[in-house]
């Protein structure tokens, strides 16, 4: 029971509420459900193995990105919104930044003041690679640079 580790500290994840009475001033790293009725500032980002859901209340504030698998909004979003699997823009939804979505509902009354762009399965290992890439041209760049340094050291 006590012995047994866990691959993530958010795998599993549970139900959280931020309730209209608090503010978060921060990043928001979880996983399961997370539903905000107060105000965060700062990004709010579900764990990348999970199938977390984060649902912006209607007295709900997020200014900061929001990153999950499956989003509902029905509040306001001052920042970019990244969804991996579902999206839900509700009556009351506000969006000031761009909607990243692979599948999104929108209902009559959702504002959004950005770009709309869809993302498919071959954008989202394009991204990866990329990431890939990059990262492995910076440990390239970070060796070629250390050698540098070492040649004119021995000079």
């Amino acid at each position: 029971m006590f012995g047994k580790k866990k691959d993530s500290p958010f795998a599993n994840g549970g139900h959280t509420l931020f309730d209209n009475a608090l503010e978060i001033v921060g990043d928001v790293r979880f996983g399961g459900t997370l539903d905000i009725e107060g105000r965060v500032k700062g990004n709010v980002v579900a764990d990348a193995a999970s199938d977390a859901l984060v649902r912006v209340r209607s007295r709900g504030e997020v200014t900061g990105e929001i990153r999950a698998p499956k989003i509902i909004i029905n509040g306001r979003v001052n920042g970019d919104v990244h969804c991996a699997k579902h999206l839900e823009l509700a009556a009351n939804a506000v969006v000031d930044g761009n909607v990243y979505y692979k599948v999104i509902e929108m209902v009559k009354g959702a504002s959004v003041n950005g770009k709309l762009m869809h993302i498919g399965d071959e954008d989202s290992a394009a991204s990866k690679d990329a990431a890939a890439t990059t990262t492995s041209d910076s440990a390239s760049v970070t060796a070629l640079q250390t050698d540098a340094v070492a040649s004119r050291v021995k000079s």
